[in-house]
């Protein structure tokens, strides 16, 4: 009896040994850091986050790069192209630090606006960036070196350089070199013209398919991000192109004025509308999207 005893219980010895080793291995691999070089100095992050938390508009490109979120801004929630990857994060805002800490995330990811920043830091280690201090590019670059995915990161963003650049050619030949293009939001109550770094296809437009914007619209929006204008004023910064970013919650009582109707591009039906919630941000979720929605939308498919 003991001599067959004794191989099996060599052998249990083993299996649990290598058991142990193989927890041992993945706990080390899920622990391990790497220094991420943040606007405020050197961070120590998760080789590998698994349950990322998001207060600001970089979700997409933290999606992108197929990386768990499990807490989220609403704007991103409420955007209908996020909604299948967003489906169980919890909607958190900077304030919500018990909401956050039950999330027990292993990232943080916030703007430098953020609020309570030192106490977020203690729940997990935290990274914020100024909005706009990097271009719309090497933003996601940036969050793919922090994700210790930067190579994906830069892998996508040579392709949609190409992507976009070939779209433009394409459509500047057919509506002409100098055929400018507007991007108008009703948003309370309010409209605004944009330049080209505020989300909403202005970096896709002005940027990647280096198309023209109206001189009105260069001169008042294209340092500030955006302009506010009165609806009597629309055609003054109307291109022959308009991109109308609506929302189903927005006034736009102005579209059944005779000022809106007798501006040549709504005339010439040169009117492309588009979905606000799906229109704002400039991640390579919403880039891609916009970017096929504008090149159908101006060349008439």
């Amino acid at each position: 009896m003991k001599k067959l005893f004794l191989p099996v219980l060599i052998g249990i010895l083993l299996l649990i040994s290598g058991c142990s080793s193989q927890s041992s291995e993945k706990k080390e691999s899920s622990d391990k850091t790497i220094t991420y070089q943040s606007e405020n100095g050197p961070v120590k992050v998760p080789a590998n986050p698994k349950r990322v938390v998001v207060l600001a508009s970089l979700a997409g490109n933290v999606m992108a790069l197929n990386v768990p979120i499990v807490g989220i801004d609403a704007w991103s929630k409420d955007n209908p192209k996020f909604q299948d990857k967003l489906k169980d994060a919890k909607v958190v805002t900077d304030e919500d630090l018990e909401k956050i800490i039950d999330l027990n995330p292993d990232l943080i990811i916030g703007l430098s606006n953020t609020k309570n920043i030192d106490k977020l830091k203690k729940i997990a280690p935290t990274v914020t960036y100024t909005y706009g201090k990097a271009d719309y590019l090497t933003q996601h670059i940036e969050i793919g070196k922090l994700l210790n995915k930067e190579k994906e990161a830069a892998d996508w963003v040579n392709d949609f350089k190409k992507r976009a650049e070939a779209d433009g050619k394409e459509i500047q030949a057919k509506i002409g070199d100098n055929a400018t293009i507007s991007v108008v939001e009703s948003f309370d109550k309010q409209l605004y013209v944009f330049g080209n770094n505020w989300g909403r296809g202005t970096e896709v437009l002005y940027q990647a398919m280096k198309l023209p914007m109206p001189k009105n619209v260069e001169e008042k929006a294209l340092k500030p991000g955006y302009y506010t204008i009165s609806p009597e004023v629309l055609p003054d910064y109307a291109g022959d192109y308009l991109v109308l970013s609506k929302n189903a919650d927005s006034d736009t009582s102005f579209e059944e004025t005779n000022t809106y109707k007798n501006i040549p591009a709504v005339k010439n039906k040169h009117v492309i509308e588009v979905n606000s919630k799906e229109f704002y941000f400039n991640d390579p979720i919403t880039l891609d999207y916009q970017l096929e929605t504008l090149k159908k939308g101006l060349l008439g498919n």
